[in-house]
């Protein structure tokens, strides 16, 4: 079963507090996956502050249409502190 993101809040700068269905938790940081046409965009901080979860999808969205994949945002989740 692909994880599901249940809730996510915008940190600041390229980080996004994300959680899971199964109740962990945490921040991501997306500053290094920010390449190719559909991320680049998104390093205005700006454009990736409009960052939202998706009611379908359960994954992070933007306007542009770029998205993480749920499973690869929890291979980069670190506790929050």
């Amino acid at each position: 079963m692909l994880p599901r993101i249940t809730d996510a809040r915008y940190i600041s700068g390229y980080t996004v507090w994300l959680r899971y269905a199964d109740g962990s938790e945490g921040i991501v940081d997306l500053s290094g996956e920010l390449t190719g046409p559909m991320f680049e965009p998104l390093r205005d901080r700006a454009t990736f502050s409009q960052v939202r979860l998706h009611p379908e999808l359960h994954t992070l969205v933007w306007p542009n249409g770029a998205d993480f994949a749920p499973e690869f945002l929890r291979s980069r989740l670190q506790a929050a502190a």
